[in-house]
């Protein structure tokens, strides 16, 4: 099973009123496949000391979040990102998506430049 997430889009909050300035969606096909995405996220970026400051929703696997502080990362089953819909709730915010590659470089980067500032 491959660990890459699908429908991957990185929304700007910085003009919101909220407490992150990014969100990062993503969704997986399995409960198995979205524990895995989310622990690549932080097996990858423990080195860099981007260290996860709360995780919710291992449990059920079915919508894990990692909060980064101003990034936060919604890893969804299909079906739960429909029910949710955090795209359509916060579609004032400016939205890229991102094509991750197998190694998931480009999410990654997106992440690592934020942390920098």
């Amino acid at each position: 099973m491959a660990k890459k997430a699908k429908d991957v889009v990185l929304l700007d909050l910085r003009k919101l009123p909220t407490i992150s300035d990014y969100f990062i969606l993503a969704s997986g096909d399995s409960t198995t496949q979205i524990e895995t995405i989310a622990d690549n996220i932080e097996k990858e970026l423990a080195p860099k000391n981007c260290r996860v400051w709360h995780r919710e929703g291992a449990g059920e696997a079915r919508w894990i979040l990692l909060d980064y502080g101003d990034i936060v990362v919604h890893v969804f089953h299909k079906e739960t990102r429909d029910f949710y819909d955090l795209d359509k709730l916060w579609h004032d915010s400016p939205r890229r998506n991102l094509e991750v590659t197998p190694s998931g470089r480009k999410a990654k980067r997106h992440v690592r430049r934020k942390l920098k500032k």
